[in-house]
This record gives C-alpha cells, sequence and structure tokens, in this order.
C-alpha cells in the first residue's frame, strides 16, 4: 500500500520503520527539510518527503501523528480523501480539535469521510519502533471506528509493524474510551514511574 504519514516526529518516524518492508511510505510534512523530517530519514531508509497535500494525493492510507489541534489547520491540505482510510493515532490529553473531543472526531466531520479509524494511540513510540518483548512475543495494539474495512486495514498494519493483535474496541462511541486507555499507559509509565518500555497485552484463559 501507499501509505502517507502526516508528521515525522517520534510517533511517525516509528510506524514508518516498523512498516517500511511492507510498504512505500512518504511523510508529509510543512517543511520537508526540517529538522525532525531530517530524524525521520535517518529511521526510514526509503521515505520520501512530500508537502501534506502532494503527499496526501497519492497515499491509500494516511496516518495523523500530528498534535490534536493541528487536525483542523491541516484538513484543507488533505484534500478530497473520501476514498482514502484515515488513521488517527492522535491523543486528546493536554489539547484537542475544538470544539471537537477528538481529532478522530473532527476528522470524521470536517473532511465528510466514513473512512477513518483511531489506532496507534495506546502506547509510546518505543513500543511501536520495538513491539516484541522477550519472553511474551509481540504486545497488543487497540482500534475504534465504525467503519470495518478501515479496521481491518489498521489490524493488517498493526501486525505488519510487528504487534501479536490488534484488538477492536468498537465503534465512534468507544474512541473516547481507546483515548482514555491510552491515559492508563501514560499514567503506569510516567506518571507513576514505570517508565515507557511497558505495554498492554490481552490474555485468554
Amino acid at each position: 500500500m501507499n501509505i502517507t504519514i502526516i508528521g515525522s516526529g517520534n510517533v511517525g518516524s516509528a510506524l514508518a520503520a516498523g512498516l517500511q518492508a511492507k510498504h512505500t511510505l512518504t511523510f508529509g510534512v510543512r517543511d520537508p527539510q526540517s529538522v525532525k523530517s531530517e530524524k525521520a530519514a535517518s529511521l526510514v531508509k526509503h521515505a520520501s518527503f512530500k508537502t501534506i497535500k502532494e503527499a496526501s494525493t497519492q497515499a491509500d492510507v494516511i496516518i495523523i501523528t500530528t498534535p490534536p489541534e493541528a487536525v483542523l489547520q491541516l484538513i484543507p491540505d488533505l484534500g478530497d480523501v473520501s476514498n482514502k482510510i484515515l488513521v488517527d493515532a492522535t491523543n486528546s490529553v493536554r489539547t484537542r480539535p475544538e470544539p471537537y473531543p477528538t481529532a478522530y472526531h473532527a476528522l470524521k466531520e470536517k473532511t465528510g469521510s466514513s473512512k477513518v479509524v483511531k489506532c496507534f494511540n495506546s502506547t509510546g513510540f518505543e513500543n511501536m519502533l520495538n513491539p516484541v518483548y522477550p519472553n511474551f512475543g509481540g504486545v497488543d495494539m487497540f482500534c475504534a471506528g465504525s467503519d470495518t474495512d478501515s479496521k481491518r486495514i489498521a489490524k493488517q498494519l498493526s501486525k505488519d509493524i510487528g504487534f501479536a493483535e490488534c484488538w477492536d474496541f468498537g465503534g465512534d462511541d468507544k474512541v473516547e474510551l481507546l483515548e482514555k486507555f491510552a491515559l492508563s499507559w501514560i499514567n503506569l509509565a510516567i506518571m507513576q514511574g514505570h517508565g515507557r518500555n511497558i505495554a498492554f497485552k490481552v490474555i485468554r484463559r
């Protein structure tokens, strides 16, 4: 698939590093010559860097990794995305795209697309760079949204990166719950001081 990642910071770079073996990657950024782009280029050997408009035009899947409040400004640059899958990897923890509760809700309303899915928001970028833990194998990812095909693609991309499973949290009504689930990881890893190399894995009896 042709995948465009909007944003080239820690999360965008980590996702691209995990996807580069199986997909064609393009970063959509405000300034293709920025320092962050140089950092992403060091992790992703064959990705190209283009403006958001240029990168979005050629994409099958667009993964949003910017701060959530930036989504409203970048949506006009995406152009017509009615036939593209939009993956919201943001978390409205400190800020949000007012008046929307999450970037997911802003993307659905402002783009008019039904192909939006929340994914890659529930853990730190370290676990996206390396989701495999010794003695446990791949840890788990989670997704939410009402479009079945978008969730199918999110699950495929999760496994391409190395996550063992991508669990379906439910429809649009579970997107905010998934963001709160991300806060649970943030609480344990950062606020409670357990460190960023921890992850969630669902087990069955």
